[in-house]
C-alpha cells in the first residue's frame, strides 16, 4: 500500500515538476518575443532616423536679416525676402525643414564653420570669393553702385572726391572698394556700417554723401522708402550671386543646384522673381 501510495506522489510530483516546466518555457519565450519585436521597432526607429539624417533634415539658411528684398523682416513680423522664397521652394521639393537663421553678415564665416548654418544665402556674391566656399552656379548679375540723395551735386564716381562715403561692413560694395583704392583714396572718408538700413537713414540725414551698395538692393529700397535718391551711371563692380556652402560640402550643394535648375525649366523661379522684382532678372539656364 505505502508503495503505491508513494509511487502515485512521485507520478504527481513529475506532472507539476513537467507542467512547471513547460509553463516557464511559455513565459519564457513570451518575454523574448517582446523583447524581438522591441529590438525590431528599435531597429526601425533607428533607420528612420538615419534616413533623415541622410536625408539632411533641416535646411538652414544663413542670411542678413537687413538686406531687403532678399532677406529681411517683413511687415508682419516674419523673415521674408526672395532670396528666402527661393530657399524655401527649395527645401520643400528636397524633403527638408526649411529654416532662416538671421546672422550677423561679419560672422558668417564663424556660423558656417561652427555649422549653425548649412548655407549662405542673402544676396551673396561669388565674385572674390570662388576660393573661399563650395558655390552654386550663379542665379542672378548685380553691380555694385552708388546712391546719392537726387539734388547732391555728385553726377558720376569723380565727383565723390572729397565726400564721405558709406557701406556695410564686409560686404562685397567695401571688397570692390579695397580692390580699387585708387577711387577710395579720393574720398574725404569711407564709414562702414552693420546693415543698409543705418546708411539709408544716414544718407536722408546727410550724415553721408553717398552709399556704396548692391544696385538690387538700392533700387529696391529707393522704391520702397520713396526715398528722393539716385543710382549713379557708372557702376563700381559687376558680380554675381550665388549659394555658398562649407568649404567641400559638395553633397548638399548638388542637391540645392539641381532644385534650383528644375525650378527655372518649370518657371518657378521666374514666377517668384517676378513677384518680387516685376520682372525674371534670374540667370539660371540662360
Amino acid at each position: 500500500m505505502k508503495k503505491r501510495l508513494l509511487s502515485a506522489v512521485m507520478a504527481s510530483a513529475m506532472v507539476l515538476s513537467l507542467a512547471a516546466c513547460g509553463g516557464a518555457k511559455t513565459e519564457t519565450t513570451a518575454a523574448e518575443t517582446t523583447a524581438e519585436k522591441k529590438e525590431e521597432t528599435t531597429t526601425a526607429g533607428t533607420t528612420a532616423a538615419e534616413t533623415a539624417e541622410a536625408a539632411g533634415g533641416t535646411l538652414i539658411v544663413g542670411f542678413d536679416q537687413d538686406f531687403p528684398p532678399m532677406g529681411f523682416v517683413g511687415g508682419n513680423g516674419e523673415y521674408t525676402g526672395f532670396d528666402l522664397d527661393l530657399a524655401k521652394e527649395v527645401a520643400s521639393r528636397l524633403g527638408l525643414e526649411y529654416k532662416a537663421q538671421p546672422i550677423a553678415w561679419d560672422s558668417k564665416d564663424m556660423e558656417l564653420e561652427s555649422g549653425n548654418i548649412d548655407c549662405i544665402w542673402n544676396g551673396f556674391t561669388i565674385t572674390g570669393r570662388e576660393d573661399d566656399y563650395t558655390w552654386t552656379t550663379p542665379y542672378m548679375a548685380n553691380k555694385q553702385v552708388f546712391v546719392v540723395a537726387n539734388d547732391s551735386d555728385i553726377k558720376s564716381q569723380a565727383d565723390l572726391a572729397g565726400k564721405v562715403v558709406e557701406v556695410q561692413a564686409d560686404s562685397s560694395a567695401e571688397a570692390a572698394l579695397k580692390e580699387n583704392q585708387d577711387l577710395a583714396n579720393t574720398f574725404g572718408q569711407l564709414l562702414t556700417t552693420p546693415d543698409y538700413n543705418t546708411a539709408f537713414m544716414d544718407l536722408e540725414q546727410g550724415a553721408v554723401d553717398a552709399v556704396a551698395m548692391d544696385v538690387i538692393v538700392a533700387g529696391y529700397q529707393i522704391k520702397q522708402r520713396n526715398a528722393d535718391f539716385k543710382i549713379l551711371d557708372d557702376s563700381l563692380s559687376e558680380e554675381e550671386y550665388g549659394v555658398g556652402f562649407k568649404k567641400g560640402n559638395t553633397e548638399l550643394r548638388d542637391k540645392v543646384q539641381g532644385a534650383l535648375e528644375e525650378m527655372a525649366a518649370d518657371g518657378t523661379l521666374a514666377k517668384i522673381s517676378d513677384e518680387w522684382f516685376g520682372e525674371d532678372v534670374t540667370t539660371i539656364g540662360k
